[in-house]
């Protein structure tokens, strides 16, 4: 394996990652945790309080959670007005908690996966852990563009900053997460 995922017939995957990359995409997973936040009643809170809680009804503040969890009507990167931020207040009091208990779950498993990675580095995913780690890969790699501010028309400059710009590193991050991501797609489907 060179560090990007391999089928492993049937759905599976397996990659090998050396202790520096285990590492650095456990602490992009545990940011991106610390990011969403923990559940209704914090972590290992009340399962009964967190089934009965609802959702905020105003958009998230941060850039990297109002594109985790737009307004559901209205125009994209518009704020919702009148009727529109009524009907999306309303849909995410009912849905945002749900989808960022996905979301955390998601990014936890990977963190224990990484956590549990044997010496050889090799980590294999069955079939039902590959969707989670392409959600919890997706939302790193959209966390990083939001930060990056990166749109389509100029993904293409990423691959040509110079080593000096402060941006480096996490540019780095962000493609390497979508080579990942790309691996993977193409394992589970091969």
């Amino acid at each position: 394996m060179a560090g990007l995922f391999e089928s492993t017939g049937g759905g599976g995957a397996a990659i090998a990652l050396d202790e520096w990359e285990a590492s650095i995409l456990r602490s992009l997973e545990v940011q991106l945790l610390e990011l969403i936040g923990p559940g209704p009643g914090g972590e290992g809170g009340d399962p009964l309080a967190a089934l009965f809680a609802e959702g905020p009804t105003e958009a998230p503040a941060d850039p990297v959670l109002a594109r985790f969890f737009p307004d559901a009507y209205g125009d994209p990167g518009k704020p919702a007005d009148g009727e529109a931020a009524a009907a999306s207040g309303e849909f995410r009091r009912f849905t945002e908690l749900d989808l960022r208990a996905r979301k955390r779950d998601d990014a936890l498993f990977v963190v224990r996966a990484l956590d549990g990675l044997g010496g050889d580095g090799v980590l294999k995913l069955g079939t039902p852990d590959c969707p989670r780690w392409l959600g919890a890969l997706n939302d790193l790699r959209l966390a990083l563009g939001v930060r990056l501010e990166v749109t389509e028309d100029d993904e293409e400059g990423l691959y040509e900053l110079p080593d000096g710009d402060e941006r480096k590193p996490l540019v780095m991050a962000y493609l390497w997460l979508g080579a990942l991501q790309e691996s993977l797609l193409e394992a589970m489907f091969d």
